[in-house]
């Protein structure tokens, strides 16, 4: 998913006013002004990995699809095979151009029979929202923007369940959020603990972009800083603290998930990211013939060749971090890819990064050097991702 940090802030959100209250400091993100950090990107780093941090993901876009034809339809936008999505679930899929390319990576929700809960990048809402809108026609779909009514809290970390749990007063419903799968959701009335009356409905997955436990609250807009202020106070004896966009990045890094904008764009496909499994290429339609969804040709034609390029986990062995954009050189200077993402990481202690590099270069252990400002700094080929929680958390 995408942290677009480059554009000018156009919108506050419903939680702009508690930003400012804790003293964040904010940035633009893809039209939107939002949290960079509140204390330092280290301390929220390691508070999301040691106990949880709380993410304002308002941003982000929400499009629902209704009625009974929405799962097909869905089937021929999307490279997933959303009509056999079990209610109650959740998958992480894709939207691609007709030439393959990818137009977004979203996460699709499936509250209901005949609802989908379609969740795109705030920089590509706009893009997710025409294509869907002109691939998903005809009777039994309807397709509405619902972005502007909804706001999305996170609560990222191993303490996430201690930190909701004793918020959820209805018994039922803290069981089912308690015991939620991961990629599922579920709903509940979010407050007190003791008294559902004065509490926050919302849509509860188990879902996150940190690489730890944790759960992503879907709310109405005018409910989120009541929902906000009882997550921060509920969570503070767990070590809970607000975090913002710039250790979201540094956690996804080490996480090894993709960033639209970096490691995803238009000019490249789901099978050039490691990301094939994602492309349902045996979907059929109602016939038992094979489903044409957007994409599909270029899409199999890629599938059963060697892709020109390759994205891979670099770890830096030095301490100069590499940075998006810096070249990927074999040890004799010839120029083999380039930087996606990087950073130090302050969980592993090194410098890490994600890069596309040719496929000769691709096999893990292979030393390579990134063009630092004209310095050479080395690096080496490993497995992705360079961070997983323990099994235990």
């Amino acid at each position: 998913m995408s942290d677009d940090l480059t554009q000018d802030p156009a919108r506050r959100g419903p939680l702009h006013a508690e930003h400012l209250t804790l003293g964040a400091a904010m940035t633009p993100f893809a039209g939107w002004s939002m949290p960079l950090r509140y204390t330092s990107d280290l301390e929220e780093h390691r508070a999301v990995r040691t106990a949880a941090g709380l993410f304002d993901l308002s941003h982000m876009g929400e499009i629902r699809l209704t009625g009974p034809a929405a799962g097909a339809a869905l089937d021929r936008a999307l490279v997933g095979n959303l009509s056999a999505l079990a209610v109650g679930r959740a998958r992480y899929t894709m939207i691609c151009a007709p030439d393959g390319g990818v137009l977004d990576d979203l996460v699709v929700y499936r509250p209901g029979a005949d609802q989908y809960l379609v969740v795109a990048n705030a920089s590509n809402v706009d893009v997710v929202l025409a294509a869907l809108r002109e691939r998903c026609t005809g009777p039994g779909v309807e397709v509405t923007d619902e972005s502007e009514a909804t706001a999305l809290v996170a609560v990222q970390g191993p303490a996430a369940v201690r930190v909701l749990e004793p918020l959820i007063a209805d018994p039922d419903e803290r069981a089912a959020v308690v015991g939620l799968r991961y990629y599922a959701c579920t709903f509940a009335s979010v407050g007190s603990g003791a008294d559902a009356g004065g509490a926050v409905r919302a849509m509860v997955a188990r879902t996150g972009y940190t690489g730890e436990d944790g759960f992503e609250l879907y709310v109405t807009a005018d409910d989120a800083p009541a929902l906000w202020r009882v997550l921060l106070a509920a969570g503070a004896t767990a070590g809970l603290v607000p975090a913002g966009l710039a250790c979201r990045d540094s956690l996804r890094l080490e996480a090894g998930m993709p960033l639209y904008g970096n490691e995803l764009d238009r000019t490249t496909t789901p099978y050039e990211a490691g990301l094939g499994r994602v492309v349902k290429l045996d979907k059929v339609d109602a016939d038992g013939a094979p489903l044409e969804f957007v994409g599909r040709g270029p899409l199999a034609a890629r599938a059963g060749s060697e892709p020109a390029r390759v994205l891979v986990g670099l770890q830096g062995l030095s301490r100069r971090a590499a940075r998006h954009g810096y070249p990927v050189v074999t040890p004799g200077g010839t120029v083999v890819g380039e930087v996606t993402s990087g950073a130090p990481s302050p969980t592993l202690g090194h410098p890490i990064a994600m890069a596309y590099v040719t496929p000769e270069v691709s096999a893990v252990g292979t030393d390579l050097a990134v063009d630092v400002r004209g310095r050479p700094e080395p690096v080496r080929v490993v497995d992705l991702p360079f961070y997983r929680r323990p099994a235990s958390a």
